[in-house]
């Protein structure tokens, strides 16, 4: 968006989760290079921000409330539109190019995943690399479709179907969704791609009809998936694609164990060049395992809006 943005003249202004802006300092500098503002959100440059930030200081952000800020920003100015880059329909559609793309790279091997993985915080990653593979599963093809999240932030797995808000403030139209209550704050974990409230309506309503799966990671368990697979690859993943990567490889072993032939396809959805800081904190033990309380889940969800 930086990079389109410089080369069509336009200004871009980025809302980055706070906790994001000091984890991952390499993306918001290209972001910069490329002419983007980059502000840490909660910022004191919205309502939303300010109100955040007065009720706790330390406040360490959250996806739902980036885009409040930003949703506000667009609306105060009428030169200004606001995009977003994951759960809406119109998006998991042009992320389907994936999907699309893998289909015929299957037909070129000659053979079809029987299971496909993919890592999933709003939406479009899973929906992205899963949904041209549902068509053929609506008609009659048997494949398994796994929406993999982060343990700290199980959205489908302990999550309400429910119309929520997309944002912390109220800002945007209310969803049927499977959320943890619009003012859920999650956990600082490294897969900040990961780390929202609700979940997109199209894969809400599939995992609701029961026709496709979910699994919850935990932080531990996809950084030791990302290191193997790059020890065997070459290719450092993201943490967002290190989730898919440990779901991928569970069953793998699960597969070896029963002597069961299967065809595992997972979405690499991002190098992890950027990341590295995580790493790093990987591999000194400063990283753990976030595990959500049951009870702060249910007291989020009380304050879901109450719709007929």
């Amino acid at each position: 968006m930086a990079l389109a943005g410089q080369m069509f003249g336009l200004e871009v202004r980025v809302y980055m989760v706070k906790v994001s802006y000091g984890q991952k300092p390499y993306r918001r500098s290209m972001m910069q290079t490329w002419g983007a503002e980059v502000f840490a959100s909660p910022s004191m440059e919205t309502h939303s921000g300010r109100v955040a930030l007065t009720e706790d200081p330390d406040n360490p952000g959250s996806l739902g409330l980036a885009i409040s800020e930003a949703v506000e920003d667009a609306a105060s100015r009428a030169d200004t539109n606001y995009a977003l880059g994951s759960v809406l329909n119109h998006v998991l559609l042009h992320q389907t190019v994936i999907g699309l793309e893998a289909k015929k790279q299957f037909e070129k091997a000659g053979d079809y995943p029987d299971m496909i993985f993919a890592p999933c915080g709003g939406g479009s990653n899973f929906g992205g690399a899963a949904f041209p593979f549902f068509a053929d599963k609506a008609a009659g093809k048997n494949v398994r479709l796994v929406a993999v999240e982060p343990a700290s932030c199980p959205t489908l797995t302990r999550g309400h179907y429910a119309y929520d808000f997309g944002d912390t403030a109220k800002l945007t139209p209310m969803m049927l969704m499977y959320t943890l209550g619009h003012d859920f704050m999650p956990p600082g974990i490294h897969a900040g791609g990961l780390r929202y409230h609700g979940d997109s309506a199209l894969v809400s309503q599939l995992y609701h009809e029961k026709l496709l799966e979910a699994v919850a990671v935990h932080q531990l368990a996809t950084f030791k998936a990302g290191v193997t697979f790059a020890r065997a690859e070459g290719i450092v993943p993201a943490p967002e694609s290190n989730h898919a990567i440990a779901a991928c490889i569970d069953e793998a072993l699960r597969c070896k164990a029963s002597g069961e032939p299967k065809t595992l396809f997972f979405n690499l959805s991002g190098h992890g060049h950027f990341d590295m800081a995580a790493y790093d904190s990987y591999f000194s033990g400063k990283l753990e395992d976030f595990a959500y309380p049951e009870e702060a889940i249910r007291a989020a969800l009380e304050r879901l809006p109450k719709v007929g």
